[in-house]
């Protein structure tokens, strides 16, 4: 029997770039980053939120600068991850989580600028962004990617078949990279969450997302934003280096449920 291994735990002095970092989850992913020791670098598309979350860091005796990012420009892109690099001197995580709601008929008129702009944010952002990042991961001794989908990506709603197909593409690409950058000890996975109390979410009403849950989910609840922050946090840690391709609901057993 071979001797026990103990496994660091720790992200503590890694940097991890999370986008879509203004708010709801990506704002608690970089909150439990920030709290367990990371640089985090905050970003998001409007610089003003995205400041703030990184001032809310700070002043909690975090490490964290934000920059203001738009997914859809490549050349945005590529500016900033090379200078979160710079800033911290290493990109060791990235967390793709941008996103935004799409609720479109297939025969509506706009259906078309909706599905290009869902695929432009939702999805063709994430290999861009971490083919920016690779040269620096390559450098790094614990170089982590987690997408964050949706469950929208198992099991879909009508009127959401540009968010259902850009959250879809983001576990085939999950997968697809993790074959292809295992080798090089580089972890790619995927967290498809389900009912969040987060903005998207904050024009249903309470009574309704109580009735939903309900129905729905095995815990009959809606889940936090911490909640699914902890669990990328989780894929991110030096002892998750055995976990890679992985597509992982973090739903209160939505997709569990059969009625």
């Amino acid at each position: 029997m071979s001797d026990f291994k103990e496994l660091s735990r720790s992200v503590k002095g890694l940097t991890v770039l999370v986008t879509g970092a203004a708010s709801g989850m990506g704002r608690a992913t970089a909150l439990v980053f920030a709290a367990e020791g990371a640089n985090v670098a905050v970003t998001d598309l409007n610089a003003e939120p995205t400041e703030a979350v990184a001032s809310e860091i700070a002043a909690n005796g975090g490490a964290a600068k934000a920059w203001a990012l738009d997914v859809a420009k490549p050349d945005e892109i590529i500016k900033v991850v090379n200078g979160v690099a710079a800033h911290f001197g290493s990109l060791d995580i990235v967390i793709n989580n941008a996103g935004i709601s799409v609720r479109v008929a297939i025969g509506d008129e706009g259906y078309e600028a909706a599905w290009d702009k869902a695929l432009a944010v939702m999805l063709t952002a994430h290999p861009r962004i971490i083919r920016a990042a690779l040269p620096h991961l390559r450098r790094s001794k614990n170089p982590r990617i987690v997408n964050i989908a949706s469950t929208e990506a198992l099991g879909a709603t009508a009127l959401h078949s540009p968010y259902s197909a850009a959250k879809a593409g983001v576990t085939g690409l999950t997968r697809s990279l993790a074959v292809e950058l295992g080798r090089e000890g580089i972890t790619v996975n995927c967290i498809c969450p389900g009912p969040i109390r987060t903005a998207i979410t904050e024009r249903i009403s309470e009574e309704h997302k109580t009735i939903y849950a309900k129905r729905r989910t095995a815990l009959g609840r809606y889940g936090e934003p911490e909640e699914v922050a902890h669990m990328t946090l989780s894929l991110c840690l030096p002892a998750a280096s055995f976990l890679t391709g992985a597509v992982i609901p973090v739903d209160g057993g939505l997709m569990a449920r059969n009625a």
